[in-house]
């Protein structure tokens, strides 16, 4: 009776897997998608049936003939860094490092007026690593507290910053969703862009919710920290990966990075619910200057003033205001 309730239950999570792994990557038309999904549904109720009934053991062979298959189907599915891509993505960043010295390429830069009105600008900028002084991470938030994209900011002095962040890597006609962020809808893609780019637009063009935090740590890893950044973008330029909803997203990565400068750190539910990594980076004690989370967020939320900014020679400057650990300029 166990045996059968178990494998009864295994039967169902394979069938609510594949039926979405259909019904989001089967490369058909509208129609034929659903009579797929349905023809599949039914060949594992069958399957559950035979569990009871042994005159139905024939369907469970064919459901296993089925499992099969749609494994090789799934595992035919491989990324690429060849498709229409929409052009805030269309490059990839991609890196050089000589000595101390270090030569970004396709660092986006747009003008952005509306969600579909910017001038692109694809920018190659150098770095010092000796020049290292900062690091801040961005979070952005566009509907739920408990979910937010994470970027990480590098300051180099006199308001040069240079934004790293993780995140799909959309094709024309794309619509995200986290559902489709577990079956291999989306390619990964790290870009590199100024600050004018990437947090003046998610604020200022698409309404969502800034906050910025002074991550402090030893400057040997920040500069490794960074150097992981230009290395998974040129590891992704030559490799091409899907995106994962949980386990490849904008601050898993990050914690991946971070991991292998700083060995040990704790697991954490709040990496996989980026909304909540300031109370995890507060519990690192790598937050200085406020005497609490809600301190932090509070004086942290720049969003106001990034609507306030006047120019984009100002914004890094302006968007750093009264942010705890952040000296006055």
């Amino acid at each position: 009776m166990i045996a059968s309730i178990l494998t009864g239950t295994a039967v169902a999570l394979v069938a609510a897997w594949g039926a979405l792994a259909l019904w989001i990557r089967a490369p058909l038309p509208r129609g034929a998608r659903t009579v797929l999904t349905l023809a599949w549904l039914a060949s594992a109720l069958a399957a559950i049936a035979a569990l009871a009934w042994p005159a139905w053991h024939p369907a469970a062979y064919a459901f296993i003939a089925a499992v099969l298959a749609l494994l090789i189907w799934w595992h035919t599915i491989r990324p690429s860094n060849d498709r229409n891509w929409l052009p805030e993505v269309a490059r990839q960043t991609h890196g050089e490092v000589d000595g101390n010295q270090v030569t970004l390429h396709n660092i986006r830069n747009f003008d952005w007026r509306t969600r579909t009105d910017f001038t692109p600008h694809w920018e190659t900028r150098h770095y010092a690593l000796d020049a290292l002084q900062s690091v801040d991470v961005a979070l952005s938030y566009w509907n739920r507290p408990a979910i937010a994209h994470a970027l990480v900011s590098f300051g180099f002095g006199h308001d040069n910053y240079v934004v790293f962040s993780v995140e799909i890597r959309r094709k024309a006609g794309d619509n995200f969703s986290e559902i489709g962020g577990f079956f291999k809808q989306y390619e990964l893609s790290v870009i590199a862009s100024t600050e004018e780019d990437s947090l003046r637009v998610r604020t200022n063009v698409r309404g969502e919710d800034g906050y910025l935090y002074r991550v402090h740590m030893p400057l040997d890893d920040a500069r490794s920290l960074f150097l992981a950044y230009v290395d998974s973008a040129n590891r992704l330029r030559d490799t091409p990966r899907f995106y994962h909803t949980l386990t490849a997203n904008c601050s898993t990565i990050v914690f991946q990075m971070a991991r292998r400068i700083v060995p040990g750190l704790p697991l954490d539910y709040r990496q996989l619910v980026s909304g909540y990594l300031p109370e995890y980076l507060y519990d690192l004690h790598v937050l200085e200057g406020a005497d609490s989370v809600a301190q932090y967020r509070r004086l942290g939320r720049y969003t106001d003033r990034a609507l306030a900014s006047g120019t984009a020679t100002e914004f890094s400057r302006d968007i750093r205001q009264q942010v705890p650990g952040i000296k006055p300029s």
